[in-house]
């Protein structure tokens, strides 16, 4: 019987699929991350691995598993795996992509109306200081309808968001690589921009990119003096896309409004700073964490991890 281990606790379907493919199946279940010894403790019999983005695979991990055939991914991203060094082992790297766009995209736009209507921030202050009643100035915030919301990388998330900020009646640009076609465009709402007019013109800049050589700290000290000072940035793509000491400086000197991050350069940690500023929300990588999104996910492994098992080729291999 091959083997599957599976190094977070997963959904019960998804696990259960895999055991009725009668498939020897160990999970990881501790509350706190497979560390690495454990890891590579874990797989030196294994056939499968299936791994969530907080588990890092390197080639000591894939070296210590000579029986491996396939590492599922679980989640879109894939930068926590060696997958260079996993295809010169002839072992296939799958991760889970589509399934998570609208949970992500609804995140997107969830920190967008927040930071602008100073909602977490007003939970605060009525679970510790309360407010002394209603009055014509009082916390004010901004309407978003009319506001023109920059987005980095409009890939299938970032066009869910651009398609949701259109219907609240935003003005939506965007940048990456190359430019989606005239009509494409136009069925989105979307104007393509250079990356310099993006973030000099946008009230919003929503990050939803992977994580490539070419952006980590993309935005940086000298992208934080071009945004507008009422401007705010989301990150919901990948943590190092942003230098997160130089968003600590631009946030404390006035130089953007705020901030809103779901993910981290240094996850999980967060810098320091962050945490201390009421402009600033920060939620635990939940872009995805929907019960709907994950099980969709957890469907994707289970059918790969049988596919294989079956002599068949998997889907969304990424090496």
């Amino acid at each position: 019987m091959m083997k599957v281990f599976i190094s977070a606790p997963l959904p019960e379907v998804t696990v259960e699929k895999i055991k009725a493919a009668n498939l020897e199946v160990t999970m990881y279940s501790q509350e706190t991350l497979i560390t690495h010894n454990e890891l590579l403790a874990a797989v030196k019999d294994v056939d499968f691995l299936i791994t969530p983005l907080s588990t890092q695979v390197d080639k000591e991990i894939i070296d210590g598993a000579p029986n491996l055939k396939l590492i599922a991914n679980f989640g879109a991203g894939f930068n926590n795996i060696d997958f260079n060094y996993a295809r010169s082992k002839n072992i296939a790297v799958t991760n889970t992509p589509l399934v998570s766009t609208n949970s992500v995209a609804e995140v997107t736009l969830g920190l967008i109306l927040d930071l602008s209507h100073r909602i977490v921030e007003g939970d605060t202050m009525m679970r510790t200081t309360g407010f002394p009643g209603w009055s014509p100035l009082f916390f004010l915030g901004h309407e978003i309808a009319g506001k023109t919301l920059g987005i980095v990388g409009l890939g299938n998330i970032g066009q869910s968001v651009a398609q949701k900020a259109r219907a609240l009646s935003m003005n939506v640009q965007y940048w990456q690589h190359h430019q989606l076609s005239d009509p494409q465009e136009r069925s989105l709402g979307v104007k393509y921009v250079s990356m310099d007019e993006l973030i000099s013109t946008s009230d919003f800049i929503s990050i939803n990119a992977p994580l490539t050589d070419e952006n980590f700290h993309q935005f940086n000290t000298d992208t934080f003096h071009q945004m507008k000072k009422t401007a705010a940035l989301i990150n919901v793509g990948r943590g190092p896309i942003v230098d997160e000491e130089a968003l600590v400086t631009a946030l404390r000197a006035g130089e953007i409004g705020g901030a809103a991050l779901d993910v981290y350069e240094h996850e999980p940690k967060v810098t320091p700073g962050l945490t201390e500023m009421k402009n600033v929300i920060l939620t635990p990588h939940i872009g995805n964490a929907t019960v709907e999104a994950r099980n969709a996910m957890g469907n994707i492994v289970a059918e790969n991890v049988i596919a294989v098992a079956n002599g068949q080729s998997p889907k969304y291999v990424i090496n």
